[in-house]
């Protein structure tokens, strides 16, 4: 038979201004030894001075204090009975127990991971969350522990996310696709979403989730360096032999309109030939002089 978590939610717990009790407890702790002074022998005086000290401590026993941004957890025998997010100077029944919680925004960087991604490359990844606890209840008593839990629940949703998405774009790859390091904004918010799912049972709420590291695995990043060089230089020539047949169309067509001098067929090609070679060369042209005849 399958069993169901149950869910606890935060509730406001029925607490008192700590000032106004820690006041009534110090008039009780030296009212009642005064009251003794006065006539040691008054068995009247002595069991009401004695009252009013055990009192003054009691009230003095379950004082606590609380800083902006922090709740304390009240329970009764380990019965939860709500939370107190009230600043300063707080009172409890002293026989309640106290857990005191941070509300305050949080930074985690998660460890470098090393995972694969889409396509099976070794990467290394690692994220930068920012989360707070929401639900101070969920937090305390929903799971072991809130902090191991977010820590746990950020490597997983990075392993995830590695899987989804290949780390660059490949040559071979004619649709276009989402990848880890040029659709950073993306991949942040499917990590964000992801990460929300995954620790709202504990009460936590992420506000921000970001790569922090990106890199292939170090057995393969010199591979892939190359590779991604020899892409540059191959993109790099293809503009070059597109800006270079564009200015050898606009010559032709300018000796043409000019009139300057006529070409056939073949002194065309072997002209269109030189403009390439010399446009297109790594190295500078070296000038050949003819003196000779037009075509010698």
């Amino acid at each position: 038979m399958a069993t169901t978590h149950s869910k606890s939610t935060e509730r406001p717990a029925s607490t008192a201004n700590g000032i106004l009790m820690l006041l009534l407890g110090l008039a009780l702790l030296i009212g009642g030894p005064v009251g003794i002074a006065q006539d040691p022998d008054n068995t009247l005086l002595l069991v009401g001075g004695v009252i009013a000290g055990v009192t003054g401590l009691f009230l003095i026993g379950g004082l606590y204090s609380l800083q902006p941004n922090e709740s304390v957890a009240i329970l009764l025998f380990g019965d939860y009975r709500g939370t107190d997010r009230k600043a300063g100077l707080r009172w409890v029944v002293p026989w309640y127990s106290r857990k005191k919680i941070s509300l305050r925004v949080r930074n985690l960087t998660s460890d470098k991971l090393k995972v694969n991604d889409k396509r099976g490359n070794p990467i290394e990844i690692a994220a930068n969350v920012v989360w707070r606890v929401e639900d101070s209840a969920q937090a305390l008593f929903d799971v072991d522990d809130y902090q191991a839990f977010v820590n746990i629940q950020v490597d997983t949703a990075l392993r995830d996310i590695a899987s989804h998405y290949a780390y660059d774009h490949g040559e071979e790859s004619d649709a276009p696709e989402m990848t880890l390091r040029a659709d950073a904004e993306d991949v942040a918010t499917r990590l964000r979403d992801e990460l929300v799912g995954r620790v709202r049972v504990a009460g936590v709420a992420v506000d921000e989730a970001r790569l922090a590291h990106l890199a292939y695995a170090p057995e393969i990043a010199g591979a892939m360096l190359r590779r991604q060089q020899a892409e540059a230089i191959l993109s790099a020539r293809r503009l070059i032999v597109r800006g270079a047949v564009a200015m050898v169309e606009n010559a032709l067509a300018d000796l043409n309109e000019r009139e300057v001098v006529e070409l056939d067929e073949d002194r065309k090609a072997a002209m269109v030939s030189n403009l390439l070679v010399v446009l297109c060369a790594d190295r500078e042209a070296q000038p050949v002089v003819n003196t000779g005849t037009l075509y010698g």
